[in-house]
């Protein structure tokens, strides 16, 4: 065949698969949110066509192919019982069980195809488009009026698939249009007559024409979808967010919401990006209209008008150093949380203010933290109690070579706090001062040195030095003349020095179907006494649990305010065992002694950390872990402290998880004996469970609660059904809290998501949402 006429069957090839595939693109695009523009075609592309019969008219210039029809060009595929282009009138025109495949894997189905080879004008009869991430749209014809409009007539899209075992019935839910009208100068997309189908049932035809932006803009302003809430105080809230365009980076949402039982709350999130980092501006307020429905005596009913205003900020010095900012402030103490303001509803907001570096062996953190605690209290009492950091600064560094054979690592840690108002309370005869008024500095710098040998007999052992110094200066109260201990109101210092051997002896036992790792660890640290033992304000170091996670640390105090001294030995064993049919089992038991020097666990300070923790004597409480993991999906694992001379539980935790195709679960026991001089004059005896049972394979329920076993009630429950399938997640929730300080004791949420359209939001439903996964 002549040149020209293998270049007219290419021009041919060229329109109508490029051409077929720009009207799809514009056609899918205004339910299916941007299907992405077909690639610019290469006029060196090969192509190949193949049919029965190929004919080249030179007097009408027509190229016609005949009988299984496929054409390969650029990437696209076709096929057709017939094609024809005429050179003259520059139409081509296809038909017979078109199909059309884009390189992006979009399938395109029609009757006939009638186009001009600029894509000016044409129509497609009987239209329907199967994309990749299964969304479907199918019109009775389709036409291109002109380079700019096209039309499509009697348009139907959904995202959900077709039911295998009922052909031809409707889906879950599906969009129809009368008229779908995309204009290419103004960039939008008009449904005339369209109404919104679910089970097959119309929920209501829209009396008005709807635009939305066609695939082209990536941000429209215009409304988003409602969002709803009920709850026992508040009422029942319907909210309609504006989402707003300033700029490229700049952009902005408004939700005005109003409740049945509080009035208009006012809801707004400024937003900007910029080369190094983003910035957003949040803000909300209220008059509201029935104070008098929250309890007497609280915050939200003595409060009328109530607002917040909060910034958050990171941006990227460079790529190791970043600098950021979290920040809120509100009329009142609990405003926030009252009203579920997303990411402000917690019981503690921290505010925080940072600078962060990260190297190859080294570590900077800087932060600055506030506090505010959001309870319903007529006064800010707790969070003035709260400390006021600024700031704390980390430092860690590692040599980046070997020194004498070891690591030598440099730590260091500054904090300064103050306090408004002292934190202190009477606990079973004992007063605990988890706070003073006043302020407190401490700079804390260590270094460390350690290096593991490994004998030829396989004992590996662990030298470490380690050298720590401390510059302190308290200016807090004497806690009212209670507190016998020494506080320093003139700077001071201390430190300590420790010289470590730590000895293990790991070796393997092998036995048929199974290997098992036995592991005896023995510690010993030599260390001068604690300085001022007690003395000091203990900020850090207040929380403290002694289990076996804890038995081999060189210093079980938590932070950096406590410091363990003495002469210390930690013994124990620890397992690992596994099975060909893939069980595994883990184990830990040991015991901690004092061996010379004052025991710093029983040094009594502001908090009394460390008493009753099973520390406080030369020889401790006996710890153990045990845990076994199944194939099946089981898993078993408790954590237990033992009386060293009765072997009488004092702490136990029991963990049971599991998960199988149908049921997924944890099951969460804790048990701590009274702790008087901790502060705790009766046990803990609190279950948990949390469960989500999938009763078919759409539908589960999920559930959660918590019991005080002492008290015998429940002080938290919720139950939530979710729906879930390929495009559509349905979920309700109640949960219901005996929890003083929350202005609302029960909340009802429900969520609503259609793929590709949004979601339909009543309250929150995070801890019962549908866990399947589906690639939205």
């Amino acid at each position: 065949m002549a040149v020209s006429n293998r270049r007219n069957i290419r021009r041919l090839a060229a329109a109508l698969l490029t051409g077929v595939s720009a009207f799809v693109c514009g056609v899918t695009t205004d339910v299916v949110h941007a299907q992405g523009l077909a690639p610019v075609q290469s006029d060196d592309a090969k192509m190949l066509l193949r049919a029965n019969e190929l004919t080249y008219n030179q007097d009408s210039q027509q190229v016609t192919a005949r009988g299984g029809v496929q054409i390969y060009y650029n990437r696209y595929r076709m096929v057709a019982q017939r094609v024809e282009y005429d050179q003259k009138s520059g139409r081509v025109m296809a038909s017979g069980n078109i199909e059309l495949i884009e390189p992006g894997g979009t399938r395109v189905y029609a009757d006939e195809l009638d186009v001009t080879d600029d894509f000016g004008q044409g129509f497609l009869n009987s239209l329907r488009v199967e994309t990749t991430d299964n969304t479907r749209l199918a019109a009775e014809s389709a036409e291109q009026q002109s380079s700019d409009v096209m039309v499509l007539n009697n348009t139907v899209y959904t995202a959900c698939l077709p039911c295998a075992q009922t052909p031809g019935k409707a889906p879950l839910w599906q969009v129809k249009a009368q008229r779908v009208i995309r204009n290419g100068q103004t960039h939008t997309i008009r449904l005339e007559n369209a109404q919104f189908e679910l089970f097959g049932m119309s929920l209501g035809r829209l009396p008005f024409p709807i635009t939305v932006p066609d695939e082209t803009v990536e941000r429209k302003s215009g409304l988003l979808f409602p969002r709803f809430s009920a709850d026992d105080n508040l009422g029942f809230g319907f909210g309609v967010p504006y989402y707003h365009v300033f700029s490229p980076s700049m952009d902005a949402t408004i939700t005005p919401t109003y409740y049945s039982n509080q009035g208009l709350l006012v809801e707004g999130e400024v937003r900007n990006k910029f080369e190094t980092g983003e910035h957003t501006f949040r803000f909300a307020g209220i008059n509201q209209q029935n104070s008098g429905s929250f309890d007497a005596g609280t915050a939200d009913r003595e409060s009328d008008t109530r607002f917040m205003a909060a910034s958050k900020g990171e941006f990227h010095i460079n790529p190791r150093w970043t600098f950021g900012w979290d920040v809120m402030a509100q009329s009142d103490n609990n405003f926030s949380r009252t009203y579920n303001l997303d990411g402000f509803d917690k019981e503690t907001f921290t505010n925080d203010v940072y600078l962060t570096g990260l190297g190859a062996r080294n570590y900077f953190d800087l932060h600055g933290y506030y506090f505010d605690e959001q309870d319903d209290a007529e006064t800010s009492l707790l969070e003035r109690q709260q400390a006021i950091v600024y700031p704390v600064l980390d430092y860690s560094w590692y040599a980046p070579e070997a020194v004498f054979g070891g690591q030598l690592s440099f730590n260091v840690n500054l904090t300064n706090l103050s306090r408004r108002a002292e934190d202190s309370y009477s606990v079973g005869g004992s007063d605990r001062f988890p706070g003073l008024e006043g302020s407190y500095s401490r700079f804390t710098a260590e270094a460390e040195w350690k290096r593991t040998i490994t004998t030829d007999q396989g004992l590996q052992l662990t030298p470490l030095l380690a050298l720590r110094g401390d510059g302190l200066r308290s200016t807090s109260s004497s806690a009212g003349g209670s507190y016998s201990g020494s506080l320093e109101d003139d700077p001071s210092g201390r430190y300590m020095a420790t010289a470590g051997l730590e000895a293990r002896y790991p070796f393997l036992i092998t036995a048929g179907s199974s290997s098992h790792i036995i592991e005896p660890i023995a510690q010993i640290y030599a260390r001068p006494d604690e300085q001022m033992a007690g003395g000091l304000p203990n900020e850090d170091a207040q929380s403290f649990v002694f289990d076996a996670t804890s038995l081999f640390e060189r210093d079980k105090f938590s932070g950096y305010d406590r410091i363990e001294g003495g002469t210390r030995a930690n013994v124990g064993i620890r397992y690992t065992g596994s099975f060909d049919n893939g069980v595994g089992l883990r184990g830990i038991f040991g015991q901690s002694y004092q061996l010379a020097g004052e025991n710093s666990f029983a040094s009594a300070d502001l908090v009394n950390a460390g008493a009753n923790s099973g520390l406080e004597n030369n020889v401790s409480d006996f710890v153990a872990m045990a845990a076994i993991d199944l194939p099946q999906g089981f898993s078993l694992s408790t954590n237990t402290r033992f009386d060293k001379d009765t072997f009488d539980v004092r702490r136990t935790d029991v963990g049971f998880d599991y998960k199988t195709p149908r049921v997924t679960g944890k099951l969460v026991y804790t048990k701590v004996e009274a702790q008087p001089e901790y502060g705790s004059t009766s046990s803990t005896n609190i279950l948990e469970k949390s469960m989500s049972f999938r009763i078919n394979e759409n539908w589960s329920i999920a559930g959660k609660a918590t019991w005080d076993l002492d008290d015998n009630e429940v002080t938290r429950r919720g139950l939530g059904f979710s729906y879930a399938d390929e495009c559509t997640i349905f979920t309700i929730a109640y949960t219901e809290k005996t929890d003083s300080s929350k202005a609302n004791d029960w909340s009802i949420g429900a969520r609503l998501s259609f793929r590709t359209l949004g979601d339909v939001n009543i309250g929150s439903t995070s801890d019962y949402d549908e866990q399947q996964t589906f690639r939205y």
